[in-house]
């Protein structure tokens, strides 16, 4: 097997501090005359309080709705009127403020990153606006089977922990934030940490845009590695009833950080498991025996524990054999090592997959500055392609062991198919002896 890999490294890039303590990396690339900016803040709704889960995808929602001397029309226009990018969004770890603009218009936008996150608005009648839509998206997950039984499954595998609930959060907590708790919230950003990647053409003075001279200082460290700790819930079996035609299983568990060097051999698990049309779930469970609508892994990476899901659709009237086939499965990632070609193709798709992100200066900042705000090196990501070479089919398989041998099924769907689900589950291995929690 080869030992090296034709993926030329990332170069590394230019490195300074803001006065606060942000740091910034700067990957010049010729052309196009674009640039890239990802402004990565350590928190997201897993840093949201007890009884205010919601508070982070709100503020992120808020903070393009008018900052520094700019309300939010005018904001919008002054982007949208150069044909430019500038968004927020808030994931389980992060508040992520993205900006893709033409090199010219950079002079202009770059400020706009510091004004967000120190001078917001955050005006009460956008306030109710930006939370009545989050309400809406919430009440149309409900009627979603597989949010549901998304749902289900983080919330017994994190409880009340950071991972334990949506990043748009819970409609009681959401309905009672009022301006107080979003200001607690703006003044908070960056001292869990943060980090700013900027990619492309940038333009002369760059620190100056991006701490102007009369604006105030923005307390901001780098982020720091946490230190993981594997997720504790029992295995369990959680359904929900729901009147679709179709069932929805997720079996999985959490396990480890992205900075845990366990993770990557997860990461080959994932790309053998569940990436394309030759992946083993696809084949097995879809092509062999026809049972998937859908059907796929989920293992996003997270400054915590995070999850390792096998997801899957089938029709109601197959829920027995869906339910078997999938524990048949996670059961064989325990049992059986894989052989040298899969590994072999798992190595190909995960180089792949490394290649295709890092085509455009967005995939680049995008990614390094995720990798950074884990507190991570920035040739984390080349860093892993070289170690990927090294694992074998024990590694793979020990590491399966140690983090897969305890998951849960959650499913929704017709009360019918439960059922059956549940018998299935009772009789195997994985499931015997677990306890239920059934949702009303």
């Amino acid at each position: 097997m080869s030992t090296t890999t034709t993926l030329p490294p990332l170069p590394q890039p230019e490195r300074f501090q803001l006065p606060g303590g942000c740091p910034v990396s700067v990957l010049r690339r010729g052309a196009p005359a674009i640039l890239s900016a990802r402004l990565w803040i350590r928190g997201g709704s897993a840093a949201d309080p007890p009884g205010q889960r919601g508070r982070s995808q709100l503020l992120a929602g808020l903070l393009s709705r008018g900052c520094g001397e700019l309300s939010g029309d005018q904001l919008a226009d002054l982007v949208e009127g150069l044909g430019d990018d500038l968004r927020c969004e808030a994931s389980e770890d992060a508040l992520v403020i993205s900006l893709k603009c033409a090199s010219d218009d950079a002079p202009t936008l770059l400020p706009l990153l510091g004004a967000m996150v120190q001078r917001p608005w955050l005006e009460p009648d956008q306030i109710s606006l930006e939370r009545q839509l989050n309400l809406q998206t919430l009440a149309r997950l409900r009627e979603d089977p597989f949010q549901q039984a998304h749902d289900l499954l983080q919330s017994h595998l994190y409880g009340q922990g950071p991972y334990g609930h949506d990043p748009l959060g819970v409609e009681e907590e959401l309905a009672g934030l009022d301006r107080s708790r979003l200001l607690e919230a703006a003044e908070d950003l960056g001292g869990q940490g943060a980090a700013l990647v900027l990619v492309g053409r940038p333009p002369r003075d760059l620190e100056q845009l991006l701490h102007p001279a009369a604006a105030p200082i923005w307390a901001a460290r780098p982020p720091l590695t946490l230190p993981g700790q594997l997720g504790e819930a029992a295995p369990a079996l959680v359904r929900e009833e729901q009147d679709t035609e179709q069932l929805v299983l997720l079996l999985g568990a959490s396990t480890v950080p992205l900075g845990d060097p366990r993770s990557l051999a997860l990461r080959l698990l994932q790309c053998h498991l569940g990436v394309g049309m030759s992946s083993r779930l696809f084949v097995a469970l879809r092509e062999e025996h026809g049972l998937a609508y859908d059907v796929g892994v989920h293992a996003p990476a997270r400054c915590g524990a995070s999850p390792f899901v096998f997801h899957l659709s089938s029709s109601a009237e197959r829920a027995t054999e869906a339910t078997r086939e999938l524990l048949s499965e996670w059961q064989r990632l325990l049992d059986q090592p894989l052989s040298e070609s899969e590994l072999a193709l798992a190595l190909a798709k995960f180089r792949g997959a490394s290649a295709a992100g890092r085509q455009t200066c967005g995939q680049i900042a995008s990614r390094q500055a995720m990798v950074l705000g884990h507190g991570l090196g920035w040739s984390y990501a080349d860093d892993a392609l070289r170690r990927a070479e090294s694992l074998d089919p024990a590694t793979l398989h020990t590491v399966a062991r140690q983090l897969l041998s305890r998951p849960s099924l959650s499913l929704c769907g017709p009360p019918q198919a439960l059922h059956a689900a549940a018998q299935v589950w009772g009789a195997h291995p994985l499931g015997r002896s677990s306890p239920e929690q059934a949702v009303s």
